[in-house]
């Protein structure tokens, strides 16, 4: 049975999540048909614009699923890598794409959610949303663009990579990562007039008329501190400028990033380094890419996933199990290609 609802009405084209006991996470066979279906869309003249949507009422997408990468057996978890690839083309394809792109991101975001929907050009959220990248706290890293994505807007966005502390709607807009805030009560509404739009114009004047003040978030109502916080070369360093700031915001702030995987930490400061400087998301994607895999033969990813999925314990016992044990040689050896076949970004044409 399928996992997507695709369909049309008048010149608009809709995808629908809809693994809604699985808050909508992401397989590889639902990475396949998202990718038809927007092949599909973009191809045809009649369509004027997309719509993107998750089933359930809770979730958008809460990202991949690792349960099931947890589940493989150890000489089976390659296959992963196939996922990874043809996830990141899909999300470099959804931020070319050349007509609307309106995703609706109600409820969870998460990892691959995010990448679903940050890279389209109209970025919905409602009061309801929750979103995060929260990889460093599972032993991987900020994929599916992420790094492109959260070094463009200050110290919000890079806190986000850095902590994985998830965020709500007036966070995730200033963090780059949404657009437009609305009421999660008005989205049949939206929906309704969305897909009777006839023309690719008519997107963005619809959505501001139901468009709220969002105000500043939790997050970025410190914007000033966690950019110079995140400005530092080390992640030590940002830990510890955190902590010297002696309020009790800094003080837990400092206290999540250093709850993280010290190997993903190291290895998300250096990829984030080398978003900040990249002129294309493939670039990004590709680095994220080489890590993903490489981090398939890491401890610290399977015991992350077991800490926060499967025991649920909360007490993931890093190794190396502080930032001064990690070699900095390894980190960098985690960006080199081991192999695997590389992802294709495919043009619009």
């Amino acid at each position: 049975m399928s996992n997507i609802i695709v369909s049309r009405r008048r010149r608009t084209g809709s995808i629908s999540l809809d693994r809604p006991a699985a808050l909508n996470a992401l397989t590889l066979e639902m990475v396949r048909e998202l990718t038809r279906a927007l092949d599909e869309f973009g191809a045809d003249r009649d369509i004027v614009a997309v719509i993107v949507t998750g089933e359930g009422g809770r979730a958008f997408c809460a990202g991949g699923d690792i349960r099931a990468l947890y589940e493989l057996p150890p000489q089976q978890r390659g296959r992963y890598a196939t996922f990874w690839r043809e996830e990141y083309e899909l999300d470099a394809r959804i931020a070319s794409f050349p007509k609307p792109y309106v995703a609706l991101m109600d409820g969870i975001v998460m990892g691959g959610g995010v990448g679903l929907g940050s890279h389209g050009g109209y970025r919905v959220v409602t009061e309801r949303t929750r979103l995060a990248m929260p990889e460093t706290g599972i032993g991987f890293i900020p994929d599916v663009g992420g790094t492109w994505l959260l070094t463009r807007n200050g110290g919000v966005g890079l806190y986000m990579a850095l902590s994985g502390e998830s965020v709500g709607p007036q966070d995730a807009i200033s963090a780059g990562l949404a657009d437009v805030l609305v009421d999660s009560a008005a989205l049949p509404e939206i929906l309704r007039e969305l897909r009777e739009a006839a023309t690719m114009d008519d997107i963005r004047p619809l959505l501001a008329r139901f468009a709220r003040h969002s105000g500043l978030g939790p997050l970025a109502q410190h914007e000033s501190l966690l950019r110079r916080a995140m400005a530092k070369e080390s992640v030590g360093e940002t830990i510890e400028t955190l902590r010297s700031e002696g309020s009790e915001f800094a003080r837990k702030a400092a206290e999540t990033i250093a709850s993280r995987s010290p190997t993903s930490l190291k290895l998300t400061s250096l990829l984030l380094k080398r978003a900040a400087d990249a002129d294309r998301l493939e670039d990004c994607l590709l680095d994220e890419y080489r890590a993903a895999c490489n981090l398939l033969r890491s401890h610290d990813l399977y015991e992350g996933i077991r800490a926060a999925v499967i025991d649920k314990d909360r007490k993931p016992l890093w190794s190396p199990a502080t930032l001064e044990q990690v070699d900095d040689d390894s980190i960098g050896a985690l960006l080199a290609s081991g192999g695997e076949p590389e992802p294709n970004f495919r043009a619009w044409t």
